[in-house]
């Protein structure tokens, strides 16, 4: 049972900056969906959710992300286009300003965690102008009990004011919307963008920092799930690849949807304590969890409605980027608490356009390094504009832009306690078979499903693999439940040159891409990549 109580506990903001303010502490979501509507930010749907519009923003904005550089990241951040520095000063101008701008008003504060392994726990405290945002952190971050709350003390600060503006001219900015961390101040700011994925966003990219830096554990951007052996299984992939469909298995138990840990001590834990979903075509029938699971309590992002506030799904006129955000436990079949132990098999999903690589292949662990520095999958026409055809589309980690360290350091975590943990890793290829997008058709869910079955339950271990000429990955020779020439993405073709062709340029695309990453990869990495023949 959730506890839609507010607590009794009052709070001082003053430490802050933030003076004469108007302090909502720890409401419900029910209170902060009421307050929403009645404020007119938000709508309540048919199914019981609350609809807002995030405004200009309804998406990251990657190049208004910064990290400030200072003496603990100056050294270690992977600096560039991805993580952007910042001058300490001048965020300590901006907080200024910032707080200014939400003292003397009315502001929703939540205090809540991240890491579901209490080794491991983050307390934050988060600050927001509005109370749809506040409801978000109370879905998407761990939830403390009102005994935790006694003597709750935040170690990460988020500051969340979507109507305040930089000036790029004196604040240091790009524009006038921003997300800086400061890992000095154990600091998040986030202004100039109702965009809610920046929160949590914020807080995991730190994360992604102090977990392998100072705790010597590998933070991945995943989904996972567990069986009724325990045996955890592990799912990357980037946006349409089919993480969340393929990890919400009724057989097996959700962890967390996306953001995990990997500890020494031999468990994984999620990070959140919610679920952040597109819903983009959503229907029961595809994705029976995440659409039972929009009811009070969720909130939806940038859809459109009828007039009787039906959401209508197929809808992308605000963006094709609709989202829903909603508390784990919205979700039946989950692992409680949100811990599983090492991981047997782990999956990288690719959607890949071209129709060239196997639908499933077992991975070396130089091999596995080597797809997850990569990060591939493929973006098809109508994804984005300008897109026609399909394009090779890389990010690094399946999640470089939450990744402050270089990528090879995560890769040759991954690859130590895959070793350690004698884990299987396997590609699996969700996109197109016999011939690429627009000739093709894309892997039948029924197949791909078979197939993971197939890797977690042990029935690919007897099986004959053989290596794939260009890619090198070993493919297995027969799975139940689909048919053998599904297996060789060659065989589909019926025109082996026109196969050779495509394959040797997905290869050149995958070879461009790592030369960024080549002098910080070890031998055993760089045997991993692709030959054009």
């Amino acid at each position: 049972m959730v506890d839609n109580t507010s607590s009794p506990k009052t709070i001082s903001l003053n430490k802050y900056g933030i003076k004469n303010a108007t302090i909502n502490y720890q409401l419900s979501p029910d209170q902060l969906h009421d307050i929403s509507v009645l404020k007119k930010q938000g709508v309540t749907t048919t199914s019981g959710a609350i609809a807002i519009n995030t405004g200009e923003f309804t998406g990251r904005s990657p190049m208004d992300r910064f990290i400030v550089k200072d003496s603990i990241t100056k050294d270690k951040v992977w600096w560039g286009s991805i993580n952007i520095p910042f001058d300490s000063d001048k965020f300590q101008s901006l907080y200024n300003k910032l707080t200014e701008y939400l003292s003397n008003k009315e502001v929703f504060v939540r205090d809540s965690y991240a890491c579901a392994d209490h080794n491991y726990k983050t307390t934050i405290r988060v600050i927001n102008e509005y109370p749809w945002s506040n409801m978000f952190a109370y879905n998407m971050f761990l939830r403390p009990t009102d005994k935790e709350l006694v003597d709750f003390n935040p170690e990460w600060t988020i500051i969340n004011a979507p109507g305040f503006m930089a000036n790029p001219k004196t604040d240091g900015t790009r524009q006038h919307n921003f997300a800086i961390l400061d890992f000095t101040r154990k600091t998040a700011i986030i202004g100039g963008t109702g965009y809610t994925g920046e929160i949590k966003k914020g807080i995991f990219s730190a994360l992604n920092f102090i977990l392998p830096v100072f705790k010597n554990t590998l933070p991945m951007h995943c989904s996972a799930n567990v069986g009724e052996n325990d045996d955890t299984a592990i799912f990357f992939g980037l946006s349409g690849t089919g993480k969340t469909t393929l990890s919400a298995d009724p057989k097996r138990k959700l962890i967390g949807d996306d953001e995990h840990g990997w500890t020494n001590e031999n468990t994984v834990f999620n990070f959140e304590g919610g679920c952040y979903a597109k819903v983009i075509d959503l229907t029961e029938d595809k994705e029976p969890d995440i659409y039972r699971a929009i009811k009070r309590g969720a909130i939806l992002e940038n859809v459109i409605m009828d007039r009787h506030n039906t959401v209508n799904f197929k809808d992308t006129s605000i963006t094709q980027n609709t989202r829903v955000s909603y508390p784990i436990h919205h979700i039946n079949n989950i692992q409680k608490p949100s811990i599983g132990h090492n991981p047997k098999n782990i999956f990288f999903l690719t959607a890949d356009a071209f129709g060239v690589l196997p639908p499933i292949s077992k991975l070396t662990p130089g091999q596995a390094a080597y797809h997850f520095i990569s990060g591939y999958t493929a973006k098809v026409a109508g994804t984005e504009a300008g897109v026609t055809e399909p394009v090779p589309s890389f990010s690094a980690c399946f999640g470089a832009p939450f990744m402050p360290l270089h990528p090879t350091e995560y890769a040759e975590m991954l690859s130590k306690k895959m070793q350690e943990a004698n884990v299987n890793v396997w590609l699996i290829n969700t996109g197109w078979t016999g011939g690429p997008y627009g000739v093709g058709s894309r892997m039948k869910l029924k197949y791909t499903r078979a197939m993971i079955s197939a890797a977690i339950e042990g029935k690919l271990n007897d099986v004959t693999f053989k290596n794939h000429p260009i890619f090198k990955v070993a493919v297995p020779s027969e799975c139940p439940k689909v048919p053998s020439e599904v297996l060789d993405p060659k065989t589909t073709w019926n025109n082996d040159d026109a196969y050779d062709t495509k394959a040797n340029a997905l290869a050149a695309s995958f070879k461009s891409n790592f030369k960024q990453f080549e002098n910080n990869a070890n031998k055993e990495i760089l045997e991993g990549a692709p030959v054009c023949v």
